[in-house]
């Protein structure tokens, strides 16, 4: 007998279940499917650091007498006609609850037709979507208490190694190469072996701080491993093995990644519709001036060095910290009035791990439409944001040259200078005072229909 495991959002040899069931069944066969429903909409941050993740795949699989089989095409089409090549009698997967993934799973399971099993073994995530349900059976809506069932649930230990897995090539159309980046873009070292050394890294040098430091985007203490989890290269199991009881916040952050794609598991429409259908009522700017707006915003050049900030960074990284993405998400719907939408397919086509669950429902709460007890009235002010999170300005510094040269809290306000703002950089594209009074304002318009 012989198997095929199809590799999606696990590109690891480590920690994964469906290797091991694969395993199981004799000679594996290492399958990539390079789906143009999926890459299409990603953006070349994404696309590249995906290339090469695949390509340390591979490498790791050739060290052990295998190597990646990478086809372009229909998942439907592709997977029966490499399972027949391969002489397997099953095709192995990581469980895949998005919608997409799901639709898209179960017209690979109707290819396959009755000879070969597609079977499911494990996900990307410590507890399945679909598991942690209230009392009554049905799915929860806020997270703090989806945290603690979570919590009480519990999850498996990290996979055993696979060992000697007997491995069995076929014909590839190979990986391509990476898409042009734009000018100075840098991305994270990928595959799994980097995304251990960065956990351990990690855990050594500021898990103790996370929860005092985590919301300074200036001491640069965050863990960066949503790229590494977007595509796999480390299971959360394999994270939260290593955190102790000191170690919740963090473990609620790995939680917070669960709540959320459990949320689309059960309502896959809030991907693109309104987790509250009355918020979709909310009146948005448009035209040209929103047009504008919405540009500027894009560009970090709106005049709030903060906001700014955090969109360069998204250019220059492909990462934003997530303090900054709640104050830019914010920004662009409560001052500038511009639809969550917009921002959240800005963010998928910009971010290294644009995750959708994570970010459509982040946008949401954000936007005070998604899964939050008392929503709207949360309105970022850019300039207490900055001054609380960034108060030396480094992190404005590193990303906002203009003001380089700025001191103290005057970099939080720079058209307050007696000498005006410096060369270079914008006037404030709107009044944050005015637009937070006018977005309450529709708010309670809406509320009163």
């Amino acid at each position: 007998m012989a198997a095929v495991l199809w590799f999606r959002r696990d590109l690891r040899l480590g920690d994964h279940p469906a290797l091991l069931a694969a395993a199981d069944e004799g000679p594996v066969t290492a399958l990539f499917v390079l789906d143009d429903a999926l890459r299409k909409p990603s953006g070349a941050a994404r696309v590249a650091f995906m290339y090469r993740t695949l390509r340390k795949l591979d490498q790791q699989l050739r060290e052990h007498g295998g190597g990646l089989v990478v086809r372009r095409g229909q998942p439907e089409n592709v997977v029966p006609a490499v399972a027949k090549e391969a002489g397997a009698s099953s095709v192995h997967i990581s469980a895949d609850f998005g919608p997409y993934g799901k639709a898209r799973d179960e017209r690979v399971e109707e290819a396959l037709g009755d000879d070969v099993e597609l079977v499911r073994t494990g996900s990307p995530y410590a507890i399945a979507p679909g598991r942690v349900l209230k009392g009554d059976g049905t799915p929860f809506k806020v997270y703090t208490p989806f945290y603690k069932a979570w919590s009480a649930h519990g999850w498996r230990a990290p996979a055993k190694s696979p060992g000697a897995t007997k491995w069995h090539t076929l014909d590839g159309t190979g990986i391509p190469q990476d898409p042009d980046l734009p000018s100075g873009l840098t991305l994270p070292e990928a595959g799994e072996e980097a995304a251990l050394a960065a956990w351990r890294r990690f855990r050594r040098s500021h898990l103790s701080g996370y929860d005092s430091e985590r919301d300074r985007p200036d001491l640069n203490r965050t863990s960066r491993m949503s790229p590494y989890l977007k595509w796999g290269s480390i299971h959360p199991r394999t994270i939260l093995a290593a955190l102790d009881g000191g170690d919740s916040t963090y473990r609620k952050e790995i939680a917070w990644r669960e709540f959320y794609a459990a949320v689309l598991h059960f309502w896959p429409d809030s991907a693109r519709e309104y987790f509250l259908p009355q918020m979709a009522k909310m009146p948005y700017a448009s035209g040209k001036q929103a047009d504008e707006a919405f540009q500027a915003w894009a560009d970090g050049r709106t005049g709030y060095p903060i906001v700014d900030a955090g969109m360069r960074q998204l250019l220059a990284e492909g990462w934003m910290h997530n303090r900054l993405r709640m104050i830019v998400a914010s920004f662009l719907v409560k001052d500038l009035h511009i639809e969550w939408t917009h921002g959240a397919r800005h963010f998928m086509r910009h971010l290294v791990d644009g995750d959708l669950a994570s970010n459509q429902h982040g946008w949401q709460w954000t936007a005070g439409t998604g899964t939050d007890a008392a929503p709207y009235f949360r309105i970022f002010n850019p300039v207490t944001q900055g001054e609380k999170f960034d108060p030396d300005g480094a992190y404005i510094r590193r990303y906002v040259p203009e003001l380089a040269e700025l001191a103290g809290k005057e970099i939080h306000q720079p058209w307050e200078r007696q000498q005006g703002l410096p060369d270079g950089y914008p006037e404030r594209i709107v009044d944050h005072a005015k637009e937070r009074n006018e977005s309450l304002a529709a708010y309670q318009s809406i509320r009163a229909r």
